[in-house]
């Protein structure tokens, strides 16, 4: 998804109405009927503040409309730029759980001469198992949407997703569409994107493999489409002036250095073109690259690459990388911003010309960044860095020095080249995997999300003042877990050059790294559990390629590990929040529940027979109570044992189960709230129930749906009716009774 430089390889108080909200008992049959209507209860939902976390893939100004802007991301859908209130407006919460892969957007444009029209492309994954990609078409700048199913595939979220735009409005009729496919080739519509044809006249061949189309762009009347596939000698720049006939652009750069052209951008006044290129199409894996323009008067091409990579660093690493993203000036001609990528060592910049490419100054020399706002791009070093991944950058037309550029973490915005700041309010694209609210203590919320860790949230509304987790600093949260009768002990896991574990003494505000760790733990780090009164570990271990290894027991705080052979391989541990002695673990090989009962030192099978073969089932146990375990097995339904796994029933009230957590309990009820992603009737949705699941309430809506949210969930202890959310590409969201 993301990629950050730390290993190479997403508080306020409850109303009155909180306690005078109660669940009304639903039919399935009156359920589907208050789904399929779009029924909203009153909840109120928003982001639990980190700020940006994911890979911003590409920003658009407006070239006619003063501060309208939009952004894209490949995971976590696009935005909409407010300038009056300084901040980004999420445009596809609406898409709902079996739109998940239209989260990802691959592309999208605007219509010079209709400023409220927008086009997306939208499609996360172009493999086999994923679904077909869609046009959203919008006439009030994507406050509302019209649909387009495509027959072919997009991935907003694979190698080149930082390419483009491989959408455009022909510039010669606004009702004529452009569409680059990676798989496909060229594709085109004649109103306004209601139907797609392949393009006919298209030169390049398609691949089932390749890049294909990875650029779009308009010089005057003529479109340009860059080509993906080609092998460094063959053109890869075509260009139509007709809408009809394609021809390679005369006169075109060849070579490893101009193997894949990345992004385009046209300067009016001179009537140039500028093409950034590499040998891959990145975000990853670059090692060569440059910049060329194009004259459109007389075809002539000239290289006006800033720096050519290769050579060495201060430390002696090889200083390689590629050209990433390319914004002109709409006032000043010639002037032109461009980016490096995958620049490891050095770190990636921004180079600035004034002159039409003859000089270059390197924008990353005199910048002074401050990320006071999320102070985890720190990254636990005491000053930020410029960033990497860096293939999205605009310049907006009506003022010079209002530059922006996306990395894999943020969006950086400046107004005078030299100080900068993430411009990065609204958009929060974390994938989340792990949460915890404690119940007591200055935090309201601990997370772990992929490629940034884990977080302390002492405020909701603001990005961590420490933060993500150090000591040691991680990458991607694999295990995340509080001691119920000691919350002042957490310990995680995940990625990390540094070790892969750590724990908590004071509730998750400092962090130090275990004395040791199993040797299995350096490449496949997995959950993780804490017994009751935080005594013991249970760590188990999953490579990223799911190969599944023995799980390990410390009851020195990390000091020394044993195996635990009678443990399931991969499974998550979970401690029974009140009796230290127990563990339970869910096979989801066999569909057998185990329990240990000597702290975790062995595991037997208790109830078996259960649903099997979905390494993300889930167990939880209910607070406070010994045994009390809860079972979702996404469509195959929700089960329940109250004598550690001994006996295991199903729960009648839902149809589905994908992933459940406890809050506080309603007044006067005697069970905590639960909450959980599954479906009553025929709407995946988010529920909560105050009578031990009897009864289910729906507390999102259409509008706050956010694709996939499976992971995990959990409401507060302290506050009834609140719930924290994990998404996979829209960070955390938690809503309140409002």
């Amino acid at each position: 998804m993301h990629a950050f430089p730390l290993s190479r390889r997403a508080v306020l108080a409850a109303t009155a109405a909180a306690a005078a909200l109660t669940a009304v008992p639903l039919t399935p049959g009156a359920a589907r009927a208050a789904e399929d209507t779009g029924e909203a209860r009153p909840y109120r939902w928003r982001n639990v503040v980190i700020g940006g976390t994911g890979f911003i893939t590409g920003v658009l100004f407006h070239p006619r409309v003063r501060g309208l802007a939009y952004a894209r991301t490949d995971i976590g859908g696009a935005y909409r730029w407010d300038d009056r209130a300084a901040r980004w407006v999420p445009l596809l919460d609406h898409l709902g759980w079996d739109d998940w892969n239209l989260l990802g957007v691959e592309a999208m444009a605007v219509d010079p001469a209709h400023p409220d029209r927008l086009y997306l492309a939208c499609g996360t994954y172009a493999q086999a198992w994923a679904g077909n990609g869609a046009i959203l078409r919008s006439e009030d700048r994507g406050r509302t949407w019209q649909r387009t199913d495509l027959t072919v595939k997009l991935g907003a979220n694979e190698d080149g997703r930082g390419t483009g735009e491989r959408l455009l409005v022909d510039p010669r009729d606004s009702d004529t569409l452009w569409l680059g496919t990676r798989h496909d080739g060229l594709w085109k519509s004649t109103d306004r994107g209601a139907t797609w044809t392949p393009a006919t006249g298209f030169p390049a061949t398609p691949s089932t493999t390749g890049q294909g189309v990875t650029l779009l762009a308009a010089a005057r009347r003529t479109v340009y489409a860059g080509w993906g596939d080609a092998d460094g000698s063959a053109p890869n720049l075509f260009r139509t002036a007709d809408g009809t006939t394609w021809e390679p652009a005369p006169g075109q750069p060849s070579g490893t250095a101009a193997k894949v052209p990345v992004r385009a951008a046209y300067d009016r006044h001179t009537r140039e073109l500028y093409v950034t290129y590499a040998d891959t199409p990145g975000p990853n894996g670059q090692s060569a690259g440059s910049v060329h323009k194009l004259c459109t008067v007389d075809g002539r091409w000239s290289e006006v690459t800033p720096v050519r990579p290769g050579g060495t660093t201060e430390d002696g690493s090889a200083d390689s990388f590629g050209y990433g993203g390319v914004a002109v000036d709409a006032r000043r001609p010639g002037t032109v911003v461009v980016s490096t990528n995958n620049r490891w060592a050095a770190v990636d910049t921004l180079f600035r010309t004034t002159d039409g490419g003859r000089t270059w100054t390197s924008l990353k020399d005199s910048a002074v960044l401050d990320v006071s706002e999320t102070p985890y791009l720190r990254w636990g070093e005491e000053r930020p860095k410029f960033g990497w991944w860096i293939q999205a950058v605009a310049l907006d037309p009506y003022d010079s020095e209002h530059l922006v550029y996306g990395t894999g973490a943020t969006l950086y915005g400046t107004r005078d080249l030299r100080r900068w700041a993430p411009q990065i309010r609204g958009l929060e694209e974390a994938s989340v995997t792990q949460l915890v609210s404690p119940p007591a203590g200055r935090a309201h919320l601990i997370s772990g999300s992929r490629d940034i860790g884990v977080m302390y949230h002492e405020r909701l509304t603001s990005s961590p003042a420490r933060g993500m987790a150090t000591n040691p600093v991680s990458g991607s949260a694999t295990g995340l877990a509080q001691a119920a009768r000691r919350p002042a002990y957490v310990v995680r896991a995940g990625w990390g050059d540094n070790g892969n574990g750590a724990y908590s003494h004071d509730g998750g505000r400092t962090w130090a790294p275990f004395a040791a760790q199993p040797d299995i733990a350096r490449s496949a780090p997995g959950p993780i559990a804490t017994n009751a009164d935080g005594s013991v570990l249970l760590w188990s271990f999953v490579h990223w390629d799911g190969t599944k290894h023995p799980a390990h027991r410390s009851a020195d705080n990390g000091t020394t590990w044993s195996e635990v052979p009678s443990f399931p391989k991969g499974a998550t541990p979970v401690a029974d929040p009140a009796d230290p002695t127990l563990f339970y673990a869910y096979d989801t090989d066999t569909g057998t529940l185990l329990a240990s009962t000597d702290g975790g030192r062995s595991f037997t099978a208790r109830a078996t027979g259960l649903p099997a073969g979905d390494a993300q089932y889930s167990l939880v146990a209910a607070p406070g109570r010994t045994g009390d375990l809860w079972l979702s097995t996404k469509f195959n339904g929700l089960y329940r044992s109250t004598d550690g796994g001994v006996t295991v029933t199903e729960v009648e009230s839902c149809r589905a189960s994908h992933t459940l957590g406890f809050g506080k309990a309603a007044d006067g009820a005697g069970y905590p709230a639960i909450y959980q992603v599954g479906a009553i009737g025929a709407v995946t949705a988010v529920y909560r129930s105050d009578d031990e699941a009897r009864s289910w309430t729906r507390i999102n809506d259409d509008r706050h749906q956010w694709g996939w949210t499976g992971e995990t969930i959990t409401g507060d202890p302290r506050v009834h009716g609140r719930v924290y959310l994990a998404t996979n590409g829209r960070g955390i969201q938690y809503g309140e009774p409002t």
